[in-house]
């Protein structure tokens, strides 16, 4: 046999039917016994920590089948006219691998998955074990490390596997999927354990540096026998932890921006990730969602939510200049800031707010740049030596000027698209604290004005001009006035003359309009208003003064048994209680007809004054002055701020605009005098042509002449019957 090899192998053109009819015969083997063989192994999943052992038993048997099965194919590759450029033991085991990989059981890939989670676990275990030392394969099997004896045993276990599969070029068949799967699993594990919740420090760098070091000692131990341990898996590794530190980064987005700045760094991590994995996409949805589902909610105070907003187009800003991901994450932020009542409010509030809140700083630190309303306008004046395209994900319909802007208070009145809300909302604040200020100090209002002036543009906001200058006028007024109101007494009762009593002079073309509570003053503090105001009229001339009751401040001291208590207080409930120096027991009717006021608003001021101890009901309806203090639940603070307990003086937005719609009341009931009834629309129309043609006159849609209407049918003013409406005291 041995000498007829050598004219066989003589023959070249029979050297490729040789190695035919070996495979031939390897792939009827393979497919009949040996691959049938490999597979029955797994017949029954294998129990509990035997996965190894079943599977390195299984190899044992594979590997000696296909020796047995190849014997012809080495004679071959020993010929000496043989293709050593193309051997036959790779084709055979080319066909090997081919055949599993049509085979492979469904039980399989979770048995090599957990054969090769259990190696990395060990492989752990034997490291801190070994204090450091690498794990190194030697030719005997042992590792040169400090782990026990068990640990030893399952590692060589383990190796003997891998020597098999690398025998039967079989490992990255059986261990690369296997291998990815634990790799992906691990690392996140990893990069939770490690990053999770940490903002406060950039740590993608090491968690990457940390990763690559001590997963690629492991893959070295299971490939090493194979001379492909090559660079992509180092590729894969960083691959994997980018995209585990950006999905968990993009999980914790929302508490990233809530905490920002001091979140900073994790923000410059989460850029770099995104600039090594696409997930730009998943972020905008996954933080759209976040902001959905946990701040625009009607639970969420809309400074809270405004705050938020701030936040996000900082830390978006810094994640990414290009302003796609603000564009398309914060537009439900506008959206429903925009349905938000007293989002206006509470923005300008904010802004003039001095606490060292987000927008009070961005106004004083912007204040000198003019605000932009055209953002989204086409006509931009382009810089063609700079210009740069727009980012492919971008709104067309968008300009760039409106996406790079980092002016925050620009971003904010450009939600409501005029800033004529803004600082008609300012006037109204404004007004609120200069009438309640008690000692003329105007400093801080002027300092907010000169930096909105510097915004808003000076011509917009004349008419606060004027009303913080009636504040420091009527400083001097009541300094020119003061003396001669102190020495006019036309008071009997003794000490009377000792009452201080200033006025705040306002302009009121220039004011916007306050709520007037009406109520009946006592004489002493009437007769001062009569002498302050003839005063002012002799120092005026032609001139002379309305008062406003309902918006006075008062500084009060009650005298009880218990002690002496000051409040600071609506010059309301200092009527209320200034009732009860001469009678100390009063019935809530008694009181009301006394004082002119209606039931409820009366009951609110006694309510308070029963709040802070000095009054009780007792019976129902009757309050009685509290003589020792200690017997009731006074608080324990002997002042009171007007503060902390005095509504708004001026008027809310439906009032103001109800207030507004009285211009029209005389035309409609002159149209409905003369002309009896008549529907919505006919009075709408007529409206339009008579009452809403002048430069200064107030537009009225036809929703908001429909409930002003509706509320003078609840006021029996007007009656509706069948879509037509009449006045009242003509129907017949």
């Amino acid at each position: 046999m041995d000498s007829s090899l050598p004219s066989f192998g003589s023959e070249p053109s029979l050297e490729p039917l040789l190695q035919e009819i070996v495979k031939g015969h390897f792939r009827q083997q393979c497919s009949s016994v040996i691959i049938p063989d490999f597979w029955g192994h797994f017949d029954q999943p294998p129990a509990a920590g035997e996965d190894v052992v079943v599977l390195g038993n299984a190899m044992q048997g594979l590997r000696s089948a296909v020796e047995s099965s190849s014997g012809a194919a080495k004679l071959i590759e020993g010929l000496p006219s043989a293709n050593h450029d193309c051997s036959v033991m790779d084709e055979l085991y080319k066909i090997l691998r081919g055949l599993l990989s049509i085979t492979v059981p469904p039980c399989f890939p979770g048995i090599m998955k957990s054969i090769v989670l259990a190696s990395f676990e060990l492989f752990c275990t034997v490291s801190e074990k070994g204090e450091g030392n690498s794990m190194e394969l030697e030719d005997d099997d042992e590792l040169e490390t400090g782990a026990g004896k068990e640990e030893e045993e399952k590692w060589i276990i383990f190796t003997g596997l891998v020597a098999d599969m690398h025998s039967l070029k079989l490992l990255h068949f059986f261990m690369e999927h296997a291998v990815t799967v634990v790799i992906h699993d691990k690392v996140n594990d990893c990069v939770e354990e490690r990053c999770a919740s940490e903002f406060e420090s950039n740590l993608l760098e090491s968690t990457v540096s940390y990763v690559k070091s001590h997963f690629l000692k492991w893959l070295q131990v299971i490939f090493e026998m194979s001379s492909e341990v090559p660079s992509r898996w180092t590729n894969q590794l960083e691959y994997h932890c980018y995209k585990s530190f950006a999905a968990m980064r993009i999980k914790e987005l929302f508490d990233i921006i809530v905490e920002y700045p001091d979140s900073k760094p994790a923000i410059e991590d989460l850029k770099v990730c995104l600039s090594q994995v696409e997930m730009k996409v998943h972020l905008m949805d996954s933080l759209k969602h976040s902001f959905e589902q946990r701040l625009l909610h009607p639970g969420a105070n809309t400074a809270d939510i405004i705050t938020q907003y701030i936040l996000a187009i900082r830390s978006l800003k810094l994640l990414d200049p290009t302003g796609v991901i603000i564009e398309r994450v914060c537009q439900p932020i506008k959206d429903y800031l925009r349905k938000r009542e007293d989002s206006v409010r509470c923005i300008v509030a904010n802004l003039v707010d001095g606490g060292g809140n987000e927008l009070a700083e961005e106004l004083a630190s912007r204040g000198s740049v003019l605000m932009d309303l055209n953002e989204d306008s086409e006509n931009e004046e382009e810089d063609f030596d700079n210009w740069v395209p727009n980012p492919v994900d971008a709104d067309p319909k968008k300009s760039s000027r409106s996406r790079q802007t980092s002016d925050i208070i620009s971003i904010l009145v450009n939600i409501y698209g005029s800033k004529e809300m803004f600082i008609n909302e300012y006037r109204q604040l404004l007004a609120e604290r200069l009438v309640q200020t008690t000692d003329y100090n105007t400093t801080g209002e002027v300092y907010n004005l000169e930096l909105l002036k510097l915004k808003f543009g000076e011509t917009n906001l004349n008419f606060c001009e004027v009303m913080i200058k009636d504040v420091a006028d009527s400083r001097r007024i009541n300094a020119s006035l003061q003396q001669a109101v102190a020495t006019t007494d036309h008071q009997e009762e003794e000490g009377s003359s000792e009452m201080e009593f200033n006025a705040l002079i306002l302009s009121y073309v220039f004011w916007p309009a306050f709520k007037d509570e009406k109520i009946v003053l006592p004489e002493a503090i009437n007769q001062k208003m009569d002498v302050y105001c003839k005063q002012y009229e002799a120092l005026k001339g032609m001139r002379t003064l309305k008062w406003i009751p309902g918006l006075g401040v008062v500084k009060l001291d009650l005298e009880l048994a218990g002690g002496t208590q000051s409040f600071n207080v609506s010059s309301a409930r200092a009527t209320v209680i200034y009732h009860f120096e001469n009678q100390v027991s009063w019935m809530i009717d008694d009181l009301r007809a006394k004082l002119g006021i209606s039931g409820a608003a009366l009951r609110k001021h006694l309510n308070f004054w029963t709040n802070q101890g000095i009054l009780r009901e007792y019976p129902v309806d009757t309050f009685t002055v509290v003589e020792n203090v200690e017997d009731s639940n006074a608080p324990t603070s002997s002042h009171v701020d007007v503060d902390d307990e005095r509504e708004s003086v001026m008027m809310s937005t439906e009032e103001r605009k109800e207030n507004d719609l009285q211009v029209f009341w005389p035309y409609i009931v002159g149209m409905l005098t003369n002309l009896g009834k008549l529907p919505q629309e006919r009075i709408h129309s007529m409206l339009k042509m008579f009452a809403m043609q002048g430069p200064n006159s107030r537009e009225c849609s036809t929703s908001e002449l429909k409930a002003f209407l509706d509320r003078k049918v609840k006021d029996h003013q007007l009656t509706y019957l069948a879509g037509m409406y009449q006045l009242a005291h003509t129907r017949t």
